[in-house]
């Protein structure tokens, strides 16, 4: 195998196969994606609601880490996709972009060349919308996107009583600021569209581009302080190897990856590189630091009826299977819900600052296991979006096999805690509206005895999840203590950079996906202007 490329791109992700896509265009560039997974054939994959299969720990598909919820509270199980198409091929399909004030915000904190103008434009052009183009929505790109279908009795109603309170209905989340609606969703024609399918696929066949799969990057090298290229093992004979890089190596590993890599390199916070024995190149405190990540909380609701709850066991399943893959229809073509609010935890806020997603399903835990509920149930994931709470990942040992230190620390500020004990509260005045009074029965999870602030914060951790959107972990700014600057270009060192949901300066409002693929698109553009 060729030993030399020009542009090296580690991680094939959701950023990364955009990456690939974008760089491998210019033919006289070659480009190598290294992928320490598999190839996505799994059918579970394609299925949209084979997440509930493929999401457990231990499945080869995946990362798996254990992390620290903060507060002397026990671990989690963090789980990241280990694929082609990362996490894009293993999560719950919600397409949402965050609000365009928030890259306003990152380029008024000097990140030049990130706001909305650059950023929006990016979106636009690597989407196409069933709903067609606007001024919000792109049409005729790679990624495909759909809303689900309307008209469901308990959906209509959930989005009825929402808007009792006083939110908007919209037909697109995307396009405005506070709404309820459908949810959109990177599904098409019932089957998951992940980046590996939008972008690397139609990609793969290009004579300049090699994608590697099964290969661990072990770290970085540099001659001085110039990337030289990366050091690789093949998973399955254990060879390690060197493939050096031409012009650069483009870390698209993750906000848990990509930190780790730079850390293994010697490049982060000094005095803790050099306690494992690391020699340290650039000592660049705020790696791995800066960690954020939306705290969810699992509400559930008994219902009279309406949930899918049924549809997936038995001859309902047997049914629904038939009908997936002869028409790509039912509800195994669902996205993780099929509902989905942008609100304001506080009428006087100026946007909205948390998101619900109402899936119309409900679970419990049977012998360990997670399970869907007998009876008619439904579930609100929600979490509070502009988290202030700051978490860190850092490497324990100089092997790069060893367990990462992952302290999440959430809900460790006022602002965090306050807005998602109101945003609990908010919930519970949805559930009682006359539109869903002939559906809900009563509050489950948490359940009514969580009451004052403090009590429902112990419920977020009790009843709770990660969002599975973590950033900042090589966060971009344009001040020295920034990891990385507006051209993505690692601080300290040439021929690096970050691209992924590490370099976020603040978490968007909303799932890190698509956020990730158009970070991508916008780092592809900058990189190709100085090629």
């Amino acid at each position: 195998m060729t030993k030399e490329f020009d542009y090296i791109v580690v991680g094939a992700g959701s950023s990364g196969c955009v990456l690939a896509e974008r760089l491998s265009v210019d033919g006289s560039k070659s480009v190598l994606l290294i992928e320490s997974g598999h190839l996505d054939t799994s059918p579970l994959i394609q299925m949209p609601r084979g997440i509930g299969m493929m999401l457990t720990p231990g499945n080869p598909h995946l990362w798996s880490y254990k992390a620290s919820q903060g507060s002397g509270r026990p671990e989690e199980d963090w789980l990241k996709g280990r694929v082609l198409g990362g996490s894009s091929s293993i999560n719950g399909m919600v397409y949402m972009r965050g609000l365009p004030s928030e890259y306003d915000d990152w380029e008024a904190a000097g990140c030049t060349g990130w706001g909305w103008r650059d950023i929006g434009r990016c979106f636009k052009e690597m989407e196409d919308h069933e709903l067609g183009a606007d001024e919000w929505r792109g049409a005729g790109g790679p990624l495909k996107i759909s809303v689900h279908p309307p008209g469901d009795p308990l959906c209509e109603a959930v989005i009825k009583a929402t808007e009792q309170i006083g939110v908007p209905r919209v037909a697109d989340l995307n396009s405005g600021d506070t709404g309820v609606g459908y949810q959109p969703r990177t599904i098409w024609r019932g089957r998951r569209w992940s980046s590996a399918k939008a972008f690397l696929a139609p990609a793969a066949s290009r004579s300049n581009l090699s994608i590697r799969t099964g290969t661990d990057v072990l770290h970085i090298t540099f001659e001085d302080r110039v990337t030289s290229g990366v050091q690789v093992r093949d998973r399955s004979t254990g060879e390690v190897s060197f493939i050096r890089a031409r012009r650069e190596v483009i870390l698209a590993a993750g906000a848990l990856h990509s930190p780790k890599l730079l850390q293994l390199s010697g490049i982060g916070p000094g005095a803790e590189l050099a306690k494992l024995g690391i020699s340290v190149l650039q000592d660049s405190p705020g790696v791995g630091r800066h960690m954020l990540e939306h705290r969810t909380m699992m509400m559930q609701t008994r219902l009279k009826s309406g949930s899918l709850n049924a549809e997936f066991s038995g001859m309902r399943l047997s049914k629904n299977l038939l009908n997936y893959y002869a028409r790509g229809r039912g509800p195994l073509t669902h996205a993780a819900h099929e509902v989905c609010a942008l609100v304001k935890t506080n009428p006087d806020l100026d946007r909205p600052n948390a998101q619900i997603g109402m899936g119309m399903y409900s679970i419990a835990i049977t012998d360990g296991k997670i399970v869907l509920e007998k009876e008619h149930g439904m579930t609100w994931a929600a979490y509070f979006t502009r988290p202030t709470s700051e978490g860190s990942v850092t490497i324990t040992s100089t092997k790069p096999d060893a367990p990462l230190s992952i302290d999440v620390n959430y809900l460790s500020t006022d602002t965090d805690r306050r807005h998602s004990a109101d945003l609990l509260r908010l919930m519970r005045k949805i559930i009682t509206q006359p539109a869903l009074r002939p559906y809900v029965v009563e509050e489950t999870i948490p359940g009514a005895a969580y009451a004052s602030d403090e009590e429902i914060v112990d419920a977020y951790f009790k009843c709770g999840s990660t969002a599975f959107h973590v950033a900042g972990t090589c966060r971009m700014g344009a001040d020295a203590a920034s990891v990385v600057d507006p051209q993505l270009r690692v601080r300290g060192v040439q021929g690096l950079r970050v691209v992924d949901t590490s370099i976020m300066p603040t978490l968007i409002s909303g799932n890190t996906n698509g956020p990730a693929m158009a970070i991508a698109m916008r780092a592809a553009e900058l990189i190709q202007q100085h090629s």
